[in-house]
């Protein structure tokens, strides 16, 4: 009995001191509860005032996002940090700290790569150097852009199939843009034979690329004459079209090639194709006709 009775005395004494260290705690753990409170409402109104402030900069859903729950880990981390210091507990709040640090760093070196796209993807997203809908071509691929996020671009290339790029790549890498600018320039290699006139060449070939439409109004078609070649005198015509898209690009290129086509056969100036002279003799000249005769009249 009398070590029942120290033992029940050992537990009272034991319950005693903590509800006199709870009371005497009372205080700072209201004042805890409400430095929680109040920083978990303040997070909330900082991530919603934080998101319409960086929407104004960027219209990437991700972004803003991204940011918007950035600062409101943030102000909540604040806020627990603060109530832990009013509870005397900043051993704690140091060795958490430490401990994220060295997590963080871990995590650093282990996924190094994906850190490299999420940060290439945030930088994008600031920047803007593609929008979806643009016709880009980056690390070997030619596609339309159909979605961005903060790791991988999507893209659809020209047969249709899905192309996922990652966003460390396209930062390091040349990127063509060929929607943003609104137009784009089409170079058309042309040869008309030496007996033409050059004079009439280019001006033919200038109204037949006008006549075909849907050209920038303020870009004039230009022509240039650049080589002689093998059976042909060559030259470049250069015009612009709006940039609705590559089958546009397209459809604008095989229009002004059949105009130019049609108007050459129409005022009578030739398009050669390449001559081979064929030498069947042994000693170089001589003719095929006269090969032939020897051979019959021997």
């Amino acid at each position: 009995m009398p070590k029942i009775e120290e033992a029940t005395h050992l537990i009272e004494d034991k319950l005693l001191s903590w509800a006199e260290e709870f009371i005497r705690l009372l205080p700072n753990l209201v004042l805890a509860a409400v430095i929680v409170v109040a920083g978990w409402l303040l997070a909330r109104l900082v991530r919603k005032g934080v998101g319409k402030l960086v929407g104004r900069a960027t219209d990437s859903r991700t972004l803003r996002r991204l940011i918007a729950n950035s600062m409101y880990l943030l102000v909540l981390l604040v806020g627990l940090f603060g109530a832990l210091s009013v509870l005397h507990l900043d051993k704690t709040v140091t060795s958490m700290l430490a401990g994220a640090g060295i997590i963080g760093l871990a995590l650093g070196f282990a996924f190094q790569d994906i850190a490299a796209n999420f940060l290439s993807g945030v930088v994008m997203a600031v920047q803007r150097p593609l929008r979806t809908g643009e016709l880009v071509e980056t690390s070997g691929h030619l596609g339309v852009v159909e979605h961005i996020d903060l790791r991988t671009t999507e893209l659809r290339n020209m047969q249709g199939l899905q192309v996922i790029v990652p966003n460390k790549d396209i930062f390091q890498s040349a990127l063509i843009n060929y929607t943003r600018n609104g137009s784009r320039r089409v170079d058309l290699s042309v040869g008309t034979s030496y007996g033409d006139d050059l004079e009439k060449v280019e001006r033919i070939t200038i109204e037949a690329v006008q006549g075909i439409g849907d050209l920038v109004p303020d870009k004039e078609v230009e022509l240039f004459f650049n080589e002689f070649g093998d059976s042909s005198i060559n030259h470049e015509v250069r015009f612009w079209i709006e940039a609705k898209g590559n089958k546009h690009y397209n459809d604008m290129r095989s229009r002004a090639i059949k105009a130019i086509k049609a108007a050459y056969d129409r005022e009578g100036i030739m398009i050669p194709f390449p001559i081979r002279t064929l030498d069947f003799g042994i000693k170089g000249g001589e003719k095929l006709d006269s090969m032939l005769g020897g051979r019959q009249r021997g």
